[in-house]
């Protein structure tokens, strides 16, 4: 009987990372739970041992610290990992010149060099394996940007076009590379990125257990990319056809004629 497949969970401790190893327990995973709060990670922990009788470990790091970095990618590379779930985020709401240098600083480490480093830690195994799933939780401010969200924006648009690269390196290996992209999502992100949930227009929110349940469903179609809560998916495809077509627009070598001195 082979032994059950393992997963690791950032940003376990709440919101869309608890769901995350919440449903992935339910369905037999042993897990690595992974986030700063390591109070939270030892009572999520002892009632997922309790509730699915799963192996639970807990690995308590801050992500935006180098050292707490590199002990995550040692898990990742002394572990065989099954399922990667790069979910740990951070999103100050404010204008950019108003960014303090420490919180622009923390959102570019987690958001981007973190997940960076642990997708990079975990493929090698996923590899020689020549199995395994990486899922990276974006937003769909990927392809959105607003005054106040521009760096958010901006690390959101790396972890897309991060995953669709990797996906195309690996799509002959066994490995899924998903990209989830949530929109208004229940959870307390809203709170420390300084806006309250209670500031939105609630009927465009889901909760993190809408979210997760439809990304898995996603995951287990093998979907590169995950939008919950887009209802018309031809608006994706339209989307990715045009990116391609602008793509394809901007191979010559010469500049266009509406750039051409008179």
């Amino acid at each position: 009987m082979s032994a059950p497949s393992l997963a690791l969970v950032t940003g376990a401790s709440s919101g869309i990372g608890a769901v995350y190893a919440r449903r992935l327990a339910a369905r037999g995973h042993d897990l690595i739970l992974v986030a700063r709060r390591a109070d939270r990670l030892n009572a999520l922990a002892a009632a997922l041992r309790r509730d699915h009788a799963v192996a639970v470990r807990t690995l308590p790091a801050d992500l935006t610290a180098e050292g707490d970095i590199a002990l995550v990618e040692q898990a990742l590379r002394s572990e065989p990992i099954d399922i990667l779930v790069n979910n740990a985020g951070i999103g100050p709401i404010t204008p950019t010149a108003d960014l303090s240098d420490a919180d622009a600083a923390a959102t570019l480490s987690l958001n981007v060099t973190a997940l960076m480093r642990l997708t990079r830690a975990a493929l090698p195994g996923m590899r020689a394996r020549r199995q395994g799933t990486i899922v990276n939780v974006g937003s769909v401010m990927a392809f959105h940007a607003m005054p106040v969200t521009s760096l958010y924006s901006a690390t959101k648009a790396f972890v897309l076009t991060y995953s669709r690269a990797i996906q195309q390196e690996v799509k002959d290996q066994g490995i899924l590379v998903q990209a989830v992209l949530p929109a208004g999502t229940i959870t307390d992100f809203y709170d420390t990125a300084g806006v309250p949930l209670a500031a939105f227009d609630q009927s465009a929110f889901m909760t993190a257990e809408q979210l997760v349940d439809a990304a898995l469903v996603g995951m287990d179609r093998g979907e590169e990319v995950t939008l919950p809560s887009v209802h018309d998916a031809a608006l994706w495809t339209a989307y990715d056809e045009a990116r391609a077509r602008l793509f394809g627009g901007t191979q010559n070598g010469a500049p266009a004629p509406r750039y051409q001195q008179a």
